[in-house]
């Protein structure tokens, strides 16, 4: 339950007054966690996908500090861009709750949740990897996915160097009513334009960094994909599989809606 349910449950039911109820009002968006972190608890109601915990620029203990922090308002964080040693420290240092790792390192990503967390399910996203090399970004996109509360169907290894892999994917995904797809490729980043092509349902584009010599950092894959001259293809940046999730959930959850 957010924070606001929560409170206005409070006030409705007589366990706090009109008073505590303003008092708490004023202080409910923003929590601070010392003066390392300004937390926008009230991210996840208002915009649909909660704050998430960059580890990448972060040390492991102030990872732990941070997300102790967050759990005391919330049910649930996401953290990403951890290597393993970070990933290991969480684990050890993170008493009484669950800890969900996806990925590999440095692209771990860790959900962190109360032992009593649940969350229901709207709304059905793919997703699709060219290679195994691009598996760890679409773990981040699964990750937050489920965080959000929006069921995924995975299929790795499917990318147009042999593009006969790609049928049966497709078939299920059109057959199982998905309300998004999102395709991570490296190399040329040729696969989004396939699926494009194929599908009548929104696909969200995912450059990633893998491939040879020049722009072999997903530049390439970057630009084939802006370049598509297939309808109902959009890109995120590099890697971004993060951003890609939040925008095919957000999807996701309003065709739910409208469908209920």
């Amino acid at each position: 339950m957010n924070r606001t349910r929560k409170l206005l449950d409070e006030l409705v039911s007589g366990k706090i007054t009109v008073d505590e109820a303003e008092k708490q009002l004023k202080t409910l968006t923003l929590d601070s966690i010392g003066e390392l972190a300004m937390i926008d608890v009230d991210r996840g109601s208002r915009s649909g996908i909660p704050e998430i915990v960059f580890g990448e620029s972060k040390d492991a203990k102030e990872i732990v500090q941070i997300v102790e922090g967050m759990l005391k308002s919330q049910d649930a964080v996401l953290v990403t861009r951890m290597t393993q040693e970070k990933m290991d420290f969480l684990l050890t240092s993170i008493k009484d709750a669950e800890i969900e790792a996806f990925g590999k390192s440095p692209i771990l990503t860790a959900l962190v949740s109360r032992a009593d967390w649940s969350v229901s399910t709207a709304g059905k996203i793919a997703v699709i990897t060219a290679g195994t090399s691009d598996i760890p970004y679409a773990k981040e996109a699964e990750a937050l996915a489920k965080l959000v509360g929006v069921e995924v169907l995975s299929y790795y290894d499917v990318g147009v160097s042999g593009i006969h892999r790609l049928i049966e994917p497709i078939k299920e995904i059109v057959s199982k009513d998905v309300d998004a797809l999102i395709v991570f490729a490296g190399m040329e980043g040729a696969l989004p334009t396939v699926v494009a092509a194929l599908v009548d349902i929104p696909v969200i584009g995912v450059p990633v960094p893998t491939g040879y010599g020049f722009g072999g950092k997903g530049e390439t894959a970057l630009a084939s994909m802006l370049q598509s001259c297939s309808p109902g293809l959009a890109v995120v940046n590099i890697g971004n599989g993060l951003g890609a999730a939040s925008v095919a959930s957000l999807i996701a959850k309003r065709a739910a809606k409208n469908r209920s």
